[in-house]
């Protein structure tokens, strides 16, 4: 769906968790916002396609860890579908593997649970435009939570991979990884927002990445950023 036609709509969000407190402190949450509508409520990653396949969200709020099928494989589910809703990762750790994985997977970003609600209700609002929510302090953490036994090999997978790229493409990628803005690139490379956007949807084309997210981490991977 266009960002043009979801402008016009409310947005449609399907919240999965397993703890009841959570479900129903997020419900309340969206139920503040006057442009967001919770469609379905599920306890589990299991009956995520079943609530996706009936109510059309545009963003799912997805737990992590969950007791039969949990968030990561909930989320590559649902990235496999032809025309998926953004998964917005819910966790209470801010460097857990887990949510490395669930973002290379496809989803949009990921939020603490103790996150003030407004900016939860910001970020929902920023997924279902097509916006990444991950800040680069988050990135550089969750990067450096990968085991280091396959660094090298992983390294040199994403530079072959980003050596599809031609120079101005590969600039704005690093810049990305360094997560600014398409604004802060547009300054940085002398180039028009647009310009930056054009750049952004060719870079995730050749990839074959959904999002922002998987190409910081992608830059990441290659080391052409550096942590810390």
């Amino acid at each position: 769906m266009s960002e043009a036609q979801r402008d016009h709509r409310d947005i449609g969000v399907v919240i999965v968790d397993d703890d009841a407190l959570v479900r129903v402190g997020l419900v309340m949450m969206m139920g503040g916002a006057p442009d967001i509508k919770v469609l379905a409520e599920a306890e589990d990653g299991g009956r995520v396609l079943d609530l996706v396949e009936r109510y059309s969200p545009d963003v799912v709020l997805m737990d992590i860890r969950m007791p039969t099928v949990d968030g990561l494989t909930a989320t590559e589910r649902l990235r496999a579908l032809e025309d998926p809703p953004e998964v917005l990762v819910l966790t209470t750790f801010d460097a857990d593997e887990h949510v490395l994985r669930a973002l290379r997977a496809g989803a949009a970003g990921f939020l603490l649970k103790d996150t003030p609600p407004a900016e939860i209700v910001e970020s929902v609002r920023q997924v279902a435009r097509g916006m990444s929510v991950l800040s680069p302090t988050v990135t550089r953490r969750l990067v450096e939570r990968v085991g280091d036994s396959d660094a090298d090999a992983r390294a040199d997978r994403a530079r072959g991979r980003l050596a599809g790229l031609n120079a101005r493409e590969l600039e704005v990628a690093v810049a990305v990884g360094q997560g600014r803005s398409n604004a802060d690139i547009a300054a940085s490379l002398f180039l028009s927002v647009p310009t930056v956007k054009t750049h952004v949807s060719s870079i995730l084309t050749k990839l074959g990445l959904n999002n922002r997210v998987q190409v910081a981490l992608l830059v990441h991977d290659a080391r052409l950023v550096q942590d810390g």
